[in-house]
């Protein structure tokens, strides 16, 4: 919270990220997919911030995928506060080979998962 009861612009990014990993790795273990998991980092954040956000004031996030190229994809959300859009933002993500610590290509299963989130 910030000094005017309002969410603080960095909780955005952890919201945002909740709805990522819910989808990237609860949803995609559901369906059998658990390669997200070995590794995915964020080349880069973009928060447009709308308008503030009441800290008692529950919030909705929806996501899809903007962009999906072999090397990286593009998740872009929309963060609602009742029925108004408060807060949208895009982040880059890359598929990491931890192991080897270097950017690798998404594997094909991983492109079918994100496939139908494109918007």
């Amino acid at each position: 919270m910030d000094v005017f009861g309002h969410v603080n612009n960095a909780r955005f990014l952890t919201l945002y990220e909740e709805a990522r990993v819910a989808l990237m790795f609860i949803g995609a273990r559901e369906r059998g997919l658990n390669s997200f998991a070995e590794g995915v980092v964020i080349s880069r954040h973009e928060v447009d911030y709308l308008r503030p956000v009441d800290y008692t004031d529950p919030v909705r996030i929806e996501l899809w995928m903007e962009d999906i190229r072999p090397s990286r994809f593009v998740v872009a959300y929309e963060l609602f506060e009742g029925d108004q859009v408060a807060s949208r933002a895009r982040s880059v993500c890359v598929p990491f080979d931890l192991a080897n610590q270097r950017p690798r290509r998404l594997s094909e299963p991983e492109r079918d998962f994100l496939t139908p989130w494109q918007g």
